[in-house]
């Protein structure tokens, strides 16, 4: 039941070339900075990530995106990476856009053992018609295309049909864990990363406080061990180095307010 990596780099060390991944975060918020820097030291190259976002340059999933070792990406949100854009438009990387809401569920239902669901997200739209496109050739032209989705009426609205969502590994963060892999996420952490230790085949978590079993009380846990078959205890400067996407300072205060 001792589920304790000895390091991060153990942790992520079988991580194969060409695996899939579901990834934590949400922006910078809650990413597992630690395994993503450990993942890029490994080497595995052609990976498929499976992630709200994709870091931005310099920070997170950005790291592997800037060296060519991420192939596809699926994702709801990509406008904070401008190397992402280049190579989306260069042809270099494949993305296939989902609707957020949409994400989730499909990472949900993949973790849930549900194969697929109907939702009206994305009726009368490319997401549903098929044509985003998902490769861009050399030239500008779409290689791949995201294909027609099935559709459905329920109660006198169309839905599409979306597939769940497994992976073969999961990188999150937490807040707190104990050594069974039971996680608790802190505040704007607490988005993608239940989702995505779900459906990982093999979750690996990156925890800021590593507790015994039993301090966690059992309605406190977010996500119970049983998803989670690795945890790395972090240093207290690897759990204090989180970075801000956006730093705002209001000018109607002498003082100053950071907004993020």
């Amino acid at each position: 039941m001792n589920k304790v990596s000895t390091s991060a780099a153990a942790a992520v060390a079988d991580i194969p070339d060409g695996a899939s991944l579901a990834v934590g975060g949400f922006g910078l918020s809650g990413i597992p900075a630690t395994l993503i820097d450990a993942l890029h030291a490994q080497g595995a190259t052609g990976l498929q990530v499976v992630s709200n976002n994709c870091g931005v340059d310099g920070r997170g999933l950005g790291v592997l995106l800037a060296e060519g070792r991420v192939s596809r990406v699926t994702g709801s949100y990509v406008g904070e990476n401008k190397e992402f854009a280049r190579q989306y438009l260069s042809g270099e990387l494949e993305v296939e856009l989902v609707p957020q809401g949409t994400l989730a569920e499909r990472l949900r239902a993949g973790g849930a053992g549900i194969p697929a669901f109907y939702t009206p997200a994305g009726v009368g739209t490319q997401v549903a018609d098929g044509g985003l496109p998902w490769r861009h050739a050399a030239d500008g032209s779409i290689a791949v295309a995201s294909p027609a989705k099935e559709s459905r009426t329920f109660g006198g609205r169309d839905h599409v049909l979306e597939h769940g969502i497994t992976t073969d590994y999961a990188l999150v963060h937490a807040w707190r864990g104990d050594t069974h892999g039971n996680l608790v996420f802190n505040k704007a952490a607490d988005n993608f990363n239940p989702l995505a230790a779900m459906a990982g085949r093999i979750t690996i978590a990156e925890v800021e406080e590593l507790v015994e079993p039993g301090a966690l009380g059992p309605d406190a846990i977010h996500v119970p061990g049983i998803f989670v078959q690795r945890v790395v205890a972090l240093a207290p400067a690897q759990a204090a180095d989180k970075h801000i996407e956006h730093l705002r300072i209001s000018a109607s205060s002498t003082r100053g307010t950071v907004r993020t």
